[in-house]
C-alpha cells in the first residue's frame, strides 16, 4: 500500500476540503493518504517516507498563499524527484496558485505529475466532489 501526502494552505476551508476528498480518492483506490495544514511541515524531513505528495493553496491576491510559498523553498531541499505529484486549489476570481505549485513541483523538483493541477471554485459547485475524488485516483493511477 502507498502513502500520500496532501498539504493544503486554505484562508476560508475550501481548498481543505477540496485536500480532504482528494484523500477519499486516494484511499477508494486502497492507498494510504494524510491531509495536513501546510504550517505542520517544518523541516523537509516531515516530507520523506511518502510516495506521493499533493500540494494546494488557495488563491488570493492571484498569488498561492505565503504558507505554501514557503513549504515550496523548504521542500526543493528534500528528495522529491520522481516521486508522485499533483497540484491543488480553490479560488474565487482568478485560479493562478494551483498551476503554480504544480509547474513548480513538475520543473524544479522534477516530480512524476500527474495530467495537470486541479483547480476548482469549490469542492460543492458542478460536480466539484467527483472531479476531486477522481484527482485523487489519478495520483494513485501513477504510483
Amino acid at each position: 500500500m502507498a502513502k500520500a501526502l496532501i498539504v493544503y494552505a486554505s484562508r476560508a476551508g475550501s481548498t481543505k476540503k477540496i485536500g480532504e476528498l482528494i484523500a477519499e480518492g486516494i484511499r477508494i483506490s486502497g492507498h494510504e493518504a494524510t491531509v495536513i495544514k501546510v504550517n505542520e511541515i517544518k523541516k523537509e524531513a516531515d516530507l520523506d517516507g511518502y510516495d506521493a505528495l499533493v500540494f494546494g493553496s488557495a488563491t488570493y491576491h492571484g498569488d498561492m498563499m505565503q504558507g505554501m510559498k514557503t513549504l515550496l523553498f523548504l521542500a526543493e531541499k528534500a528528495d522529491l524527484e520522481g516521486k508522485v505529484g499533483g497540484g491543488f486549489g480553490a479560488f474565487g476570481w482568478s485560479g493562478e496558485a494551483p498551476g503554480r505549485i504544480f509547474d513548480t513541483m513538475d520543473n524544479i523538483f522534477k516530480m512524476s505529475m500527474v495530467g495537470g493541477p486541479l483547480m476548482l471554485k469549490s469542492a460543492s459547485l458542478g460536480g466539484g466532489v467527483q472531479m476531486a475524488q477522481d484527482y485523487g485516483k489519478e495520483i494513485t493511477g501513477k504510483l
